[in-house]
């Protein structure tokens, strides 16, 4: 009888670590799941939280911030805060892995364009077409990795929309600038 006894408790021993390595295996494999369902979850994870700190992006806002050039007629200013907007942008596409170098190249064109005949009227339709172009770069970097910041895009969107294209550029200053200081707001969220 004791040797049955014995058997049985062997047996019941086992049965127990069994299920507890059972039980242990089972709660492990969750926790496995549950950690990819996150990284997986984090690609496509609002980045506003993180701080990149990037000195080209930090360079615009600054610019933009420190704005004491008036605009005038040979659009040295607009110029120069294409470039370093055009820079910003493609700085914080990098950042992000975003390709934008054909579009960043297209608004680099126009930037020059309007620094070459001061009295070229058309320098308006130009301007209007790279905040357009660099609308659609931050959008979609938006989309991608700053979900939070859609009220920005839309914000910077109406500025871009602002800019008539068929007027003069010296008489419509306050939009060109608005454009320009709600795009080194969005950076700046960005960054």
């Amino acid at each position: 009888m004791k040797k049955n006894s014995s058997v049985n408790r062997n047996f019941n021993w086992f049965r127990l670590v069994s299920r507890l390595s059972l039980v242990v295996l089972i709660f492990s494999f969750d926790a496995c799941k549950n950690k990819e369902e996150k990284t997986s979850e984090g690609d496509t994870a609002d980045l506003v939280a993180v701080r990149e700190n990037n000195s080209t992006v930090n360079a615009f806002v600054s610019f933009i911030a420190n704005d004491k050039n008036k605009m005038t007629l040979d659009h040295a200013y607009t110029n120069e805060a294409l470039m370093k907007l055009t820079d910003a942008t493609d700085a914080m596409a990098n950042e992000i892995g975003y390709n934008a170098k054909g579009d960043i190249s297209e608004v680099k064109k126009y930037a020059l364009k309007i620094t070459n005949d001061q009295f070229e009227t058309t320098h308006a339709n130009d301007i209007r077409k790279s905040t357009d172009i660099i609308t659609n770069v931050l959008q979609n970097m938006q989309q991608a990795k700053y979900p939070g910041l859609a009220t920005d895009i839309t914000a910077l969107r109406s500025a871009s929309a602002s800019i008539n294209p068929d007027v003069l550029t010296l008489d419509q200053k306050d939009a060109v600038k608005s454009f320009f200081g709600k795009a080194a707001d969005l950076l700046e969220e960005m960054n």
